[in-house]
């Protein structure tokens, strides 16, 4: 039996009506899951990228020694430990000053920066920004990024260097000595400038 055509036109209008409300919120939930899938990315990119210390400490001051001989004093105004890490580090993000000790605990050099790192199972150091290390003749190295490897006793550095002595400033890439810095060398040397110092 045939349906009159207002009939069939009303079936078919809210067929289509029917069809453009399910697109719409097939559509709506496409966005809504993509929109959550983002967020739950951000969140693991936030929980995996920032790492929390085990432990926080301000105005902090410690004492390194090594059997029963003092080697070195830190002070720090904060330090991050970050000692439950697969491979544990300390870091000092506000900066770090360390004197070294001789046995006869004399001061024999002294290391600033503005920022450090400390990898405790390779007791390995490395500063940036500002750094500045001065021996116990009173040269002074100045550059923007140094490694201390405490096990093998040496600091060294890649990056441009300044060395200012009584009677010189040298200027250069690249760096190595002892960690008391008092036999160093730069390995490119780009310029001296020699001071008269005469009275």
């Amino acid at each position: 039996m045939n349906q009159p055509k207002s009939v069939q036109s009303n079936y078919i209008k809210r067929a289509q009506s029917f069809r453009i409300s399910i697109a719409i919120l097939l559509g709506g939930i496409a966005v809504l899951l993509f929109s959550c899938a983002n967020k739950i990315e951000k969140i693991k990119e936030f929980s995996v990228g920032d790492k929390m210390p085990g432990m926080e400490a301000e105005q902090f001051e410690m004492i390194h020694s090594d059997s029963t001989v003092i080697r070195f004093k830190l002070i720090t105004p904060r330090l991050l430990n970050y000692d439950q890490e697969k491979e544990p580090f300390m870091e000092f993000p506000e900066g770090v000053q360390i004197e070294k000790f001789d046995e006869k605990m004399q001061i024999v050099s002294v290391v600033t920066s503005d920022y450090a790192i400390y990898y405790t199972n390779d007791k390995k150091w490395t500063a940036k920004n500002n750094v500045v290390v001065i021996n116990q003749e009173g040269d002074s190295l100045k550059t923007e990024e140094l490694i201390w490897e405490e096990a093998k006793g040496k600091i060294y550095s890649e990056q441009f260097v300044k060395i200012i002595r009584k009677d010189q400033i040298i200027n250069g890439v690249g760096f190595e000595s002892d960690q008391d810095m008092s036999n160093w060398q730069i390995k490119k040397v780009r310029g001296t400038l020699y001071l008269d110092v005469s009275e």
